[in-house]
């Protein structure tokens, strides 16, 4: 197929993704599927390194569920082996190896997630351990001398902490061959992985070539950037949505980005809104003759349905908008434990606590503003003075809101 030419399976495929390598072979295997070959094989690997997934893990999620759509096979591969190694990608120290009970635990988790976004029918769940578990010293030995330590000190966080005379254990250097490797036991035409697994990735695509297998494509998608609009998403920078909140959390948190990140997250996390239905809708924005609320809203309520069901969506759409109206039943709000010390807590410390300030001095500047208010109430004086058993609306603005109860810590 030229290159040139339109292909909607392509297009699809393409859409959010970061780099193809190499957009020709993948142009190439599409139209061979068009034209009657095999369905392709499309590898995502996961370590199960915490029990939850946020959304930012649905962004890899989502790019499968399109090439299942597409009529291919997906294989969502569970790192139960290379989760006991520990990534090194983006990290400044060696990562401690999780036990081999929490990566069966987690492991287990993510399984009961994953299919919130993928087709189960058309799912072919699969742990590393199945081919690393029958593997001898020797072999591993052999793996290992497919590559130098001068060609993993490409890898950018090696030659920075190698730079710095940081430690590097060498297990280390064994995961990008064990994930490259992955991909050779799978046969895989196709590997997704965020931007930061690239070298990983084309590790794997070296490795196919050595044991004569085609190389596989690789797809690097972005890292979804978190609720702040500017660090990637992150359970330890609390800027997540977990697909396993509550509806109403996922409907608050959506509402509460920025107008110029909704885009963003439409791009990688929508299915309903196709890219030239995004481009008029900016347009219409632009223009005046749309509020990006109403955008904004369309996105939570997607997201809420398909992590939960459209009646818990729609609950938490009419909470949200009894909230920002002040109007209706608040209890529809979800209830949020704040732990607090046990002789108490100022306002503005506590706004930034339930997480609807992102800092106690931008606390104590709404409150100049007259734009707090506790249950219903606006609030000014920032001594006001709260203990461990109460509960009620927070609110700051129209938009950012909590429900809370405090509890001593």
């Amino acid at each position: 197929m030229s290159i040139d030419a339109p292909d909607p399976a392509f297009d699809l495929i393409a859409r959010g993704a970061d780099e193809i390598l190499k957009r020709e072979e993948l142009e190439s295997r599409l139209a061979a599927f068009k034209a009657g070959g095999r369905p392709l094989r499309i590898k995502a690997g996961f370590d199960p390194t915490a029990p939850d997934l946020h959304i930012g893990h649905t962004v890899l999620l989502n790019k499968m569920r399109q090439f299942q759509e597409l009529g291919h096979q997906v294989i969502f591969l569970i790192g139960d082996f290379t989760g006991m190694i520990g990534d090194p990608t983006g990290k400044n120290v060696t990562r401690k190896p999780l036990t081999r009970e929490d990566v069966l635990a987690n492991a287990e988790t993510y399984a009961e997630q994953v299919f919130k976004v993928l087709d189960k029918a058309r799912t072919e769940v699969r742990f590393n351990s199945e081919w690393f578990g029958k593997m001898s010293a020797a072999d591993m030995i052999k793996l290992a001398g497919q590559h130098t330590v001068a060609r993993m000190l490409e890898r950018d966080d090696f030659a920075k902490r190698y730079a710095a005379q940081q430690s590097i254990a060498i297990h280390e250097f064994l995961y990008p061959l064990v994930q490259g490797y992955d991909s050779v036991a799978l046969k895989a035409d196709v590997e997704l992985g965020g931007t930061d697994q690239k070298f990983n990735l084309l590790m794997g695509r070296g490795l196919q070539e050595h044991y004569g297998q085609p190389p596989q494509i690789v797809l690097t998608m972005p890292l979804l950037e978190g609720l702040d609009g500017v660090q990637k998403m992150s359970k330890s920078l609390g800027n997540y949505i977990g697909i396993s909140e509550p509806a109403i959390d996922i409907v608050n948190k959506t509402m509460k980005i920025g107008d110029v990140l909704m885009w963003r997250w439409i791009d990688l996390l929508s299915f309903e809104i196709g890219i030239d239905e995004a481009k008029r809708l900016k347009a219409d924005i632009d223009s005046g003759q749309l509020n990006p609320r109403d955008v904004k809203l369309r996105l939570a309520r997607e997201l809420a349905t398909r992590f939960h069901d459209a009646a818990a969506a729609e609950t938490a759409i009419a909470g949200w908008q009894a909230a920002v109206s002040g109007d209706g039943d608040m209890t529809l709000l979800a209830l949020q434990d704040v732990t607090i010390p046990p002789e108490g807590i100022r306002i503005a410390a506590l706004l930034t606590a339930a997480g609807i300030t992102p800092s106690n001095s931008e606390a104590n500047r709404k409150l100049k503003e007259r734009a707090v208010k506790v249950d219903g109430e606006v609030v000014e004086d920032p001594a006001m003075q709260f203990v461990p058993g109460f509960e009620g609306v927070l609110q700051v603005g129209k938009r950012n809101f909590a429900r809370v109860r405090l509890i001593p810590g």
